[in-house]
């Protein structure tokens, strides 16, 4: 497939040296690695390799990826090895997809408290979810949920929020059958709401007397305690968004619908439309519109895009990909054995015989010629000009 004729690192690449020197002292090393990153992605910064076809000798150069989660253009592949991970975990029931939104107030402190109230975030919806259906009233079972974490919206703005596959139904209490959900019709998502913003805004209160919450600029007095008190008041009366939307198509769709969110960040590159000497423009949705008046173009300054994309970079070894109940990581094979077994299911095949009969039977090639289809191998290797991290050169070095 051939380059997109604009992509995120030609953005960083134009500005990002003029604004990372304006912008000394105000981006966090986290944010300076990712713009690092980015620039030199499959560029000779990071060295490479030359291919060369089997069949018709035509060679090309290609350079190395950064692999960095928070670049578009190294995705695709971390995506589809997750997702080949995951199929062993489809059982033939509906799945529904659920969202859970923090309140504008509470992403602007979330901002500079990433680990604390995203980590929160993640806990207090998988608890939500499980709660409600754990009662007799609604579901009455045990269930299992992935949720991944999104910190923005279509215009780059910072917007938390944690998107919830939840499969149609549970085990029962004693694990002794399959409790269905009815039929396009997962939880009630008013009770769901009503919990999450109790247990979230009761778990929000004790990060701040344990003093785990940062507070700056215009938030600064709310480490005050009456103070932050009196700020919490209207966020305990506001409604607080959860969504759920109709069931997947089957288990397929639950894939399909995964490889184009999971590993997604901020923007992907087909998104962008021009740089130019007005700014950035790209495509956006804008949700309160209806229709097609609600896909629009939108253009920021370099240096404003750059900096909303960077608002999303999270914190290092922060996993924004969780699984909870008879989905989380613990118990997971065990507690689909029995999902499997109560809905009289073939056990999956084992992913590792999988892989080893792969092994055994031919694999594609991993590079094909543009030019005839056909295999290219590596014939010679070369280092970049320089390494994204180096260690201090000691003191009095030349």
């Amino acid at each position: 497939m051939g380059r997109l004729a604009l992509d995120v690192a030609d953005i960083f690449r134009a500005h990002g040296p003029a604004w990372r020197q304006s912008q000394q002292g105000q981006l966090s090393l986290d944010q300076l690695k990712v713009m690092s990153a980015i620039e030199q992605c499959r560029s000779a910064a990071l060295g490479g390799h030359v291919l060369c076809c089997e069949a018709c000798a035509h060679t090309e150069i290609a350079y190395n990826s950064c692999r960095n989660r928070h670049c578009p253009k190294c995705q695709a592949s971390a995506a589809q090895r997750w997702l080949e991970a995951r199929q062993d975990d489809l059982v033939p029931v509906e799945y529904y997809h659920v969202v859970f939104t923090l309140p504008a107030p509470i992403s602007a402190i979330a901002y500079y408290n990433k680990a604390v109230i995203y980590g929160l975030l993640f806990d207090v919806a998988a608890e939500t979810l499980r709660t409600i259906a754990a009662d007799p009233q609604h579901l009455g079972a045990q269930i299992g949920m992935t949720l991944v974490l999104h910190t923005w919206g279509s215009a780059l703005t910072h917007h938390p929020h944690v998107h919830g596959i939840v499969p149609g139904g549970g085990l029962s209490p004693d694990g002794e059958r399959w409790v269905a959900c009815k039929p396009g019709f997962i939880l009630p998502v008013r009770v769901l709401s009503r919990l999450f913003r109790r247990r979230f805004l009761e778990e929000f209160d004790k990060l701040h007397c344990a003093g785990q919450l940062q507070f700056f600029g215009d938030y600064a007095a709310l480490a005050n305690t009456t103070a932050f008190a009196d700020w919490l008041a209207p966020l305990r009366e506001c409604d607080w968004v959860v969504y759920a939307k109709r069931p997947f198509a089957g288990p397929a769709a639950v894939l399909a619908y995964l490889s184009r969110y999971t590993h997604r960040v901020a923007i992907s590159n087909r998104r962008l439309v021009a740089m130019d000497a007005r700014g950035v423009t790209f495509r956006w949705k804008d949700y309160r519109a209806k229709g097609r008046t609600r896909y629009k173009t939108m253009t920021l300054s370099a240096d404003e895009f750059m900096r909303r994309f960077l608002l999303h970079v999270l914190p290092s070894g922060f996993h924004r990909i969780r699984h909870y109940g008879l989905l989380a990581n613990a118990g997971r094979r065990a507690n689909l054995a029995k999902v499997r077994a109560v809905l009289h299911v073939a056990p999956a095949i084992d992913s590792t015989a999988r892989d080893l009969e792969a092994t055994v039977g031919a694999l594609p090639p991993t590079f094909v010629c543009p030019k005839c289809g056909a295999a290219m191998i590596i014939i010679e290797t070369f280092t970049g000009c320089r390494a994204i991290r180096a260690p201090p050169k000691p003191r009095g070095a030349p």
